[in-house]
Formats: structure tokens, sequence, C-alpha cells
């Protein structure tokens, strides 16, 4: 049985006049709990507080930095148990896809995911034995095993690993109800959620006119022209700080901000539902919403954040067949100087 070994330098530069610093600076801070102000872990995991199933539904299935990284090297993601939009069958037992990701755990030497996974194995359910074909169901076993455990419940966990406070990612028509529940709970682990907006305001998704219809209904607001549609929104932020909500987040593929008129926003969004928004359209009704989310942080209060840079679903057979959020985002480069004038120059000096 081959043992792992984790250098306790391993998350620091080669250099080592860069490591030696690094890791002294390291040790000064590393008791301090952590703040996680954009994550995607769902609300309805510690609300519940229910057994992780198995090993695979942990670690395989729902991160696509693993299964996107084992696709790469020809393993299809049915025999990884990740389901088809499509009646495509997808391999269900667990101890199956866990044998294919042992077989292949050699392919994360030298990643960020693979530097993860190995501390996890070690320092979360103490195994110390290395993951391979051989040794895989042995380790499966050992995680099986601990998952069965009161101490590795979401909440406990959440406990565990010192968390102060941690932000979940919710959509502007959500209902929070897992918060709620979590706020209910005699547990004093702090989530809270952020309200992001994404689908709401690209005018171009399939999908758009049906989170308008969400949107309205969650809101109580007959939403039939821009007006109303930003009122909205306002309406939504106004809930989701009433549940604990600190700050916005926003996806979007370059921080391009720009002011339109408030005829030339309500003619875009009269275009959208007919299915007749252009490129252009989409772009600057997108950098329009940025300058009304600042408005309405300094408003509000909540702090507005933007996640820029990543080219959504670049794999176009990835997510037609299995969805988005697949793995198949690729960065691009990210310019803000020439972008935020805009907003800065309207916003920018506040007080608020």
């Amino acid at each position: 049985m081959k043992k792992t070994s984790l250098n306790e330098y391993r998350f620091f530069d080669p250099d080592s006049r860069v490591r030696n610093t690094a890791y002294e600076l390291y040790q000064e801070i590393r008791g301090l709990p952590i703040v996680s102000p954009h994550g995607h872990v769902e609300p309805a995991l510690l609300a519940l507080n229910e057994p992780f199933p198995n090993p695979a539904e942990l670690i395989i299935i729902p991160d696509h930095y693993i299964f996107r990284m084992l696709y790469s090297q020809g393993i299809s993601m049915a025999s990884l148990g990740i389901a088809a939009k499509d009646d495509t069958p997808s391999e269900t037992n667990a101890r199956k896809i866990w044998q294919i990701f042992a077989e292949h755990f050699y392919l994360f030497t030298g990643t960020p995911s693979g530097i993860w996974l190995r501390h996890e194995l070690d320092t979360v359910f103490g195994i110390s034995e290395e993951l391979n074909g051989e040794s895989g169901q042995r380790v499966y076993d050992q995680i099986q095993e601990k998952l069965l455990q009161t101490e590795y419940l979401p909440r406990p966990l959440f406990d565990r690993f010192n968390i102060e406070v941690l932000t979940t990612t919710d959509g502007a028509s959500d209902t929070l109800e897992h918060h709620q529940t979590i706020q209910n709970a005699s547990w004093n682990g702090r989530v809270i959620p952020c309200f992001r907006p994404d689908a709401v305001v690209q005018i171009n998704a399939p999908g758009w006119k049906h989170e308008i219809e969400s949107l309205s209904n969650a809101s109580g607001i007959d939403i039939q022209d821009f007006k109303s549609f930003l009122h909205a929104l306002e309406n939504r932020r106004k809930f989701f700080k009433s549940i604990g909500a600190v700050s916005t987040d926003q996806g979007i593929l370059t921080p391009f901000t720009y002011e339109l008129t408030d005829s030339e926003a309500e003619a875009i969004f009269q275009r959208a539902p007919q299915g007749e928004a252009t490129g252009d359209d989409a772009k600057f009704f997108t950098a329009n919403i940025l300058l009304e989310m600042a408005r309405m942080s300094i408003e509000d209060g909540m702090v507005m954040q933007i996640h820029p840079g990543s080219f959504r679903n670049h794999n176009q057979l990835i997510f037609e067949k299995f969805g988005p959020d697949k793995g198949c985002d690729i960065p691009t480069a990210t310019e803000y100087t020439r972008n935020l004038p805009p907003l800065l120059n309207k916003y920018g000096n506040d007080p608020g």
C-alpha cells in the first residue's frame, strides 16, 4: 500500500525565497476563520443537513473541474454519472464511477484540482493511501464509512472548517426558503444569500422570457416595460437584504458599461420578448444594467460585485447535450480602464 505524503509547502512558489516568505505569512493567518463572499454551495445542503450519499455524488458528479478534466482525456461524461438533457443513459453505479476516477487520478498531478483533492482525502477524511486503480475501492469504503458519521454531516463540517460566513449564489427569483430554514434552525452557522440577476438580464438567452415571468411572480410586479423591470429588481433586492444578503454579483463577458436613454432601454426591452433583440441590443442592455445595479447599490447599501471574463459554454456539443455549467467555460482577457468610465463617472464619486 503506497502512502501519500503532503508537503507542507505544497501551496507555495517553487522559488525558495518566495516560498519561505509565503509560508511565514500563511502561518500568521492560517487559524483565522474563513469568510467566503462568493460560493456555490447549495443552501439546501445546510438547510436539510442530511448525509452525503456516497463518494461519487459528493466529490465527482457535482465538480465540473473533475469531470471536465477526465472528459478531455477521452472519458465519457455519461460514464461519470453526468446526466444528459435527453434520454441518453448515464452511469448510476457510484462504485463504477469512483473506480474510473481512481484509475485516472494521476491525470490531476500538478493541477490545482489535484492539490485540493489530495488535501481533502488526507486532511478531511484521514486517508493516507495513494488513490489509484488498485486502491480505489478501499478508499471508497473509507470515505463511505466516514459519510455515515455525524461529524461528516454538512453543518458539522461547516463548523469544523471554521467558516465565519458563507455567501451562496442565488437567482433573482429564488424563494430563499432554504436560507430561512437555516436561520430558523438551532444552529449558529452564518449562511447568507447573494443576489445574482444574470438569468433575467441576458435578454438573448433562450429562456429569458420565462425568467421574466418568474421575476414578475416572485416580486408581485406585473413586468410590462423596462421601468417595471427595474422596480421588480429593486423589490427582490429588498427581499434578499431582509434575509441577510449584503452583496450582489453579476456574471458578464466584459465589464463594458454604457448609459442608455430611457427610450433606448425601453425599445430593447420590448424587442427581446419577440425574439428580435440583436447581439448589440444584448451588449448595450447589459452595459446599462450595470449602471442601474450601481445605482441600486448606492441606494440599498449592498456591495456590487461583477464576475467578468468567462466565455460560457465554449464547447457547443457539451452544452447542447448536457446543458450549462458543465466545465466548458474559458477565461478571456478582461479590460477595465476603458470599460468602466460611464459607471464610475456617474456613481464613483457618490458618498454612498
